[in-house]
């Protein structure tokens, strides 16, 4: 069976070498030429597919990847992988995904079977994809089915054959097939009523954690102001067998999925005359984390950061990832330089940053902040020269100083 698979980032990617490997002719479309032309020579960002199985797999002719679709492709089933972002106004931005209708309609034939693992409002399948890929391509008998991507990059424990799958299509006949595609490869798959549920579940997924990561960085605020840890909070917390899972306070939210995806629940809320105030506040909360942050130090340094010598270890969202997107030490960093301070970070997995390039971690700061530390990181320099260090890390490591947060 063909399988067209539209985008190859950190979702399409992983989707097309697994359907690959379990028997699917797999074309891994993507508009990026240098992406495609990287990966036809095995070269990828992702951390959890090694450059031999893509090359093995290509030479088998179970995958291929292509910049540009013709007449010779022909697909049973497509699956939309594109990126979901939001515009400048906070507000769903699909042209990416309009993109992918459109590229679908121009090759999709009769009782195709069309996929959409791209998040969005509730509704996106019903009332967009359905909707732009029949005026598109004037075929209506076209079976449509959604299964939001659940891909955590870089987790060891967690891949897509054993992470637990939820599809949903417009039609039962939609459903059975969706359920039987992941099923190939996928070790647990879960039927859902309609589409629309399983939309609110994917948004629900990451807003929960967007709430509780929130919670916990307002609570640092008052763990602060009564000189205690909230991360000792967090331990003390977790020792209760039940109803309690532990989150801990960052500098924000990056990625993809925990900064976007609840404005896609707000937004599909907004469209039928709902507020959800609860998320407009953990947005508010987590947004002001860095300047916050930036503020603490500031007054640290008795309220002047004018020419203090400031590095970062780790600039990227989470540890291990090489992903910048809605990385809060961007903007961590930007502050700080407004405050008057030389910045310079060391991340290896990032390398260049617009103008800017990593640093080895040097003795020669005024301070060290350890924001997102990938396996490995040697902080014995800073120990030895006993710099002053804030340990900002969202996650329970010692690695030598108290946690700041």
């Amino acid at each position: 069976m063909n399988v067209t698979i539209i985008g190859q980032g950190y979702v399409g990617l992983p989707i097309a070498v697994c359907a690959a490997e379990n028997g699917f002719k797999v074309t891994g479309y993507d508009s990026d030429t240098l992406k495609i032309s990287r990966l036809k020579s095995g070269v990828t960002d992702s951390m959890d597919i090694g450059k031999d199985k893509l090359l093995n797999l290509q030479s088998q002719g179970n995958l291929q990847f292509e910049s540009e679709l013709d007449e010779k492709t022909i697909s049973e089933i497509f699956i939309i992988a594109v990126p979901t972002p939001l515009d400048r106004s906070g507000k769903p931005d699909l042209s990416m995904l309009e993109n992918a209708c459109l590229t679908i309609s121009k090759f999709v034939k009769q009782n195709a079977l069309v996929i959409n693992e791209s998040t969005s409002y509730i509704g996106t399948l019903r009332n967009f994809i359905k909707v732009k890929i029949e005026e598109y391509s004037g075929i209506t008998n076209i079976d449509y089915a959604v299964a939001p991507e659940r891909i955590d990059p870089n987790n060891k424990k967690w891949s897509i054959q054993n992470t637990p799958r939820i599809v949903s299509g417009l039609t039962d006949i939609a459903t059975e097939r969706a359920f039987d595609f992941y099923s190939k490869f996928c070790s647990q798959v879960h039927k859902v009523s309609k589409p629309e549920v399983i939309e609110a579940a994917k948004l629900f997924e990451n807003s929960f954690r967007l709430v509780n990561i929130s919670l916990v960085n307002e609570l640092s605020e008052l763990a602060n102001k009564f000189n205690f840890s909230i991360h000792e909070v967090v331990a003390s917390a977790s020792t209760k067998p039940f109803g309690f899972m532990p989150f801990y306070p960052s500098i924000g939210i990056g990625g993809h999925c925990i900064p976007v995806d609840p404005s896609y629940l707000r937004y599909s809320a907004e469209t039928v005359g709902v507020e959800i105030n609860l998320i407009n506040q953990a947005n508010k909360i987590n947004s002001n984390m860095p300047n916050y942050i930036a503020t603490r130090i500031k007054s640290i340094f008795g309220g002047d950061l004018k020419d203090k010598t400031i590095q970062l270890a780790g600039i990227t969202y989470k540890p291990n990832v090489s992903d910048l997107r809605e990385a809060p030490a961007l903007e961590l960093i930007e502050i700080l330089e407004k405050f008057g301070a030389i910045v310079t970070w060391y991340d290896p997995l990032v390398g260049v940053y617009g103008k800017e390039k990593s640093t080895p971690l040097s003795k020669d700061i005024d301070m060290g902040l350890i924001v997102t530390p990938h396996e490995g990181f040697d902080f014995s320099i800073w120990h030895s020269e006993k710099i002053k260090v804030l340990d900002l890390s969202a996650n329970s490591n010692d690695y030598g100083w108290p946690k700041f947060l």
